[in-house]
C-alpha cells in the first residue's frame, strides 16, 4: 500500500480524499445522496448540475453539505442555458471544487471560481484545449478520452496520455475514459496521473439510484455495444454522445434530420436546434435512468461497460480497485527485475 500511496499522493493532497478515484458527474444519477456516499466512502463525488433549475441545484448542494463533511465537486456544463446562474450559485455556496465541462470556460470565469476559494478542474478532450485550460489558470485538468460515456471528444485516451499526461506537468492531471480496473489505474498512476475518474463502473454499485432495467442493461452489455452517436452533416455541430445501441439512437438520427430541415427553412435558429438536441438527450436519459425505458431512453455508457458485470457496494468497488492496483504494481516490479 505504501507504493500506491506514493503514486497517488498528489491526487490525495489535491482532492483531500483517501482515494483519488472520482465518480464522474452523471445527469439524473449523481444526486446529493450518491455524491455524499462516494465521498463518505473515501472517493470523490461530483454533483451533476446539467440543465437543472438553479433553485434545484441549490437544494442539491445544501443536501450534499448536510450528508458529508468530505470534499466534493459540482460539475457545471458550460453550454447549459443555466450555466451562468449555476456558476454564480456555486461561488456563493462556497462549493469546494468547481468542475467545468461541456466546453471550455473563459479565463474570467475560472478566475471568478477561484476567487471563491474553490479549486477549479476543467475537462480537456484534446491537447490544444488542455494547454488553453492550463494557461487560463485552472488548478487541475481532467483528461477524458473518447472511450468515455456521455458527451465525448474525438481523441482516444491512449493518444491524450502521450500528448498531455506525458508532456505537461504544470498541474495535477486526472484521467478518464475507458477506465474500470485497478490494474489500469496503477499503470496510469505510474505514468504520472494524479488519479482517475470513472462513471460507467459506478452505475453497478448498490448506492447508485437507477432503475433496475438501466443497471441490468449495463451488466449485460459488451464494449462494442457502447457506440458514438452519428452526426448528420455538420450544420448543427452536434457533440457526439457515447451510449448503448438501442432504438433511441435511431430516434436521434431522425431528430437531427428534422432540425436541419427546420433550420434551412428558417423555422428554427442553429442555437435553438442545438438546445433541442440537448433537450432530447436529457429527456431520453431521464426516461432510461428513472423509468427504465432501455429501448428508446438514452443509455449513456463508456466502452468500459464491457468490463463491468457485477453489482457491488462502493466500499467493495474501492477495495477491489486497490487490491488489483497493488497486484499490478507487484507484477510490474517483477517484470523490471533486480
Amino acid at each position: 500500500m505504501e507504493q500506491l500511496n506514493r503514486l497517488w499522493k498528489k491526487g490525495q493532497d489535491f482532492l483531500g480524499v483517501k482515494y483519488p478515484i472520482m465518480a464522474g458527474a452523471m445527469t439524473w444519477i449523481s444526486n446529493h445522496r450518491f455524491v455524499a456516499a462516494v465521498s463518505n466512502t473515501g472517493g470523490f463525488g461530483s454533483l451533476a448540475a446539467g440543465s437543472m433549475p438553479p433553485e434545484e441545484l441549490e437544494r442539491e448542494i445544501d443536501k450534499t453539505f448536510e450528508l458529508t463533511d468530505k470534499p466534493f465537486g459540482v460539475n457545471l456544463i458550460t453550454i447549459s442555458p443555466n450555466y451562468k446562474q449555476h456558476l454564480e450559485l456555486t461561488v456563493r455556496k462556497k462549493v469546494p471544487f468547481i468542475i467545468f465541462a461541456g466546453s471550455f470556460p473563459r479565463a474570467s470565469e475560472v478566475k471568478i471560481a477561484k476567487e471563491s476559494g474553490a479549486k477549479v478542474i476543467a475537462f480537456a478532450s484534446n491537447n490544444s484545449i488542455a494547454r488553453r485550460m492550463i494557461d487560463s489558470g485552472i488548478d487541475a485538468l481532467m483528461l477524458e478520452g473518447s472511450e468515455a460515456g456521455g458527451h465525448i471528444g474525438h481523441v482516444s485516451l491512449i493518444i491524450l496520455l502521450q500528448q498531455v499526461l506525458l508532456a505537461m506537468d504544470e498541474v495535477p492531471i486526472f484521467v478518464a475514459g475507458g477506465i474500470a480496473t485497478g490494474q489500469l489505474m496503477a499503470h496510469l498512476l505510474l505514468a504520472g496521473a494524479a488519479g482517475v475518474q470513472m462513471g460507467t463502473r459506478f452505475i453497478l454499485t448498490e448506492e447508485c439510484e437507477v432503475h433496475p432495467n438501466f443497471r441490468e442493461a449495463f451488466r449485460k452489455a459488451r464494449a462494442r455495444d457502447a457506440i458514438a452517436t452519428p452526426a448528420v452533416g455538420s450544420e448543427l455541430n452536434v457533440v457526439a454522445v457515447r451510449a448503448l445501441r438501442n432504438k433511441g439512437m435511431s430516434d436521434f438520427t431522425d431528430l437531427q434530420m428534422e432540425l436541419i430541415l427546420k433550420n434551412r427553412a428558417g423555422e428554427i435558429s442553429k442555437k435553438e436546434a442545438q438546445f433541442e438536441v440537448e433537450k432530447f438527450w436529457m429527456g431520453a436519459l431521464r426516461n432510461a435512468v428513472h423509468e427504465g425505458d432501455v429501448n428508446r431512453g438514452s443509455l449513456m455508457a463508456g466502452q468500459s461497460v464491457g468490463l463491468v458485470n457485477k453489482v457491488q457496494t462502493l466500499q467493495e468497488l474501492f477495495d477491489e480497485m486497490i487490491n488489483d492496483a497493488l497486484g499490478a504494481l507487484k507484477l510490474a516490479k517483477k517484470r523490471l527485475g533486480p
